[in-house]
């Protein structure tokens, strides 16, 4: 998403200054800067009464220079990364509720919440490490345990119990097999038992840092874009910029991949994408990739590149995106293994 030449800003605003703009004028400034399919998601969270005041403040910009997106942009990413969670639960959301709308309202709404928190337990379960979860129910009843396990993922609830001691997990599967209809309300209770005193906590404990957030904001960023912001942010917050800096995934660090993984992900990316992307790459990286290639096949790309001619470095820079996200989404489906930036050690997904 690279920033244009010139954008709205306030009419009047001294100096092209970001620091007289209100809430609602920043806030319109980075959602035209997202544009449409990027900033629609934001616009739905929304409310009716936030459109209305971001909607005016964005009829009533002017023109705002480069140099001021920048400052705001790096206000932004200085003010995320700084900034502090918020605590919520079901009953402070209800009690808030309440006081906006009429009780039978508020009633139907929280029923249907309830009901979408229970599945969404369910779902969270298999995303958390087994073993966390065999160390959580180590100390819970058999027959709690028995419906937890039935109601994931068998191969999942397989792993559980494998780390469970060996006793208490046969008396587990015993359970499980002479399980009946649980009742809605003990299900409930175990529901609310999860979501509060386990899922909440460790998503609480696991939740993305935010410099874990920008550095995905700055991958997606074109070369140049990414540079000038990173060079504002390292005048306005070092700190920041250098933690950005170690989380962000590049191109580059495709150079880290073993040699399984590179050539998986050379067989499942588009061989027009590669040649344009190693087309502006480096030469060690060039010879990286080349290297994990028949020497024919390697012949064959070589030859492809030269016959593309002079290409713009957007071009490459696309490529080379296209390539760094393919290797994320593999890592992601376990079929490759990549190294984060920040630590010497793999990361397996």
């Amino acid at each position: 998403m690279a920033a244009s030449p010139m954008i709205a800003s306030p009419r009047g605003m001294a100096g092209g200054s970001i620091a007289e703009m209100s809430g609602a004028q920043r806030a319109a400034a980075l959602l035209l800067l997202l544009g449409e399919e990027e900033g629609a998601p934001i616009w739905r969270m929304l409310e009716e009464d936030e459109v209305k005041k971001v909607t005016h403040a964005m009829v009533q910009l002017g023109s705002m220079e480069a140099e001021t997106v920048e400052m705001l942009i790096v206000d932004f990413v200085s003010r995320l990364s700084s900034s502090g969670g918020i605590t919520s639960s079901f009953e402070r959301t209800e009690a808030l509720l309440l006081r906006i709308f009429p009780p039978e309202q508020v009633s139907v709404i929280m029923a249907e919440v309830k009901g979408a928190s229970g599945r969404r337990v369910w779902s969270s379960l298999t995303q958390i490490d087994p073993e966390i979860l065999a160390s959580f129910l180590r100390s819970e009843y058999p027959q709690t345990v028995a419906v937890i396990l039935s109601r994931v993922r068998s191969d999942y609830a397989a792993r559980v119990l494998t780390i469970l001691p060996e006793d208490f997990a046969i008396d587990v599967l015993n359970r499980m097999l002479r399980m009946e209809t649980v009742q809605k309300e003990a299900l409930r209770h175990i529901e609310e038992t999860l979501r509060t005193e386990f899922v909440s906590t460790i998503a609480q404990t696991t939740r993305r840092d935010a410099h874990e957030l920008m550095a995905d904001v700055f991958n997606a960023f074109d070369r140049q874009t990414e540079t000038r912001f990173l060079a504002a942010l390292d005048q306005a917050n070092r700190g920041t910029a250098k933690k950005i800096r170690q989380l962000m995934f590049t191109f580059e660090d495709l150079l880290k991949l073993d040699a399984g993984s590179v050539q998986t992900l050379m067989r499942n990316v588009d061989r027009d994408v590669l040649g344009r992307a190693l087309k502006g790459a480096s030469e060690p990286v060039r010879a990286f990739f080349f290297a994990n290639m028949s020497t024919r096949a390697a012949k064959n790309l070589q030859d492809e590149m030269g016959s593309l001619g002079p290409i713009r470095l957007k071009e490459v820079d696309e490529a080379q995106a296209k390539m760094t996200e393919l290797a994320k989404e593999l890592a992601e489906k376990g079929e490759i293994m990549i190294a984060k930036n920040s630590a010497e050690e793999e990361l397996v997904y």
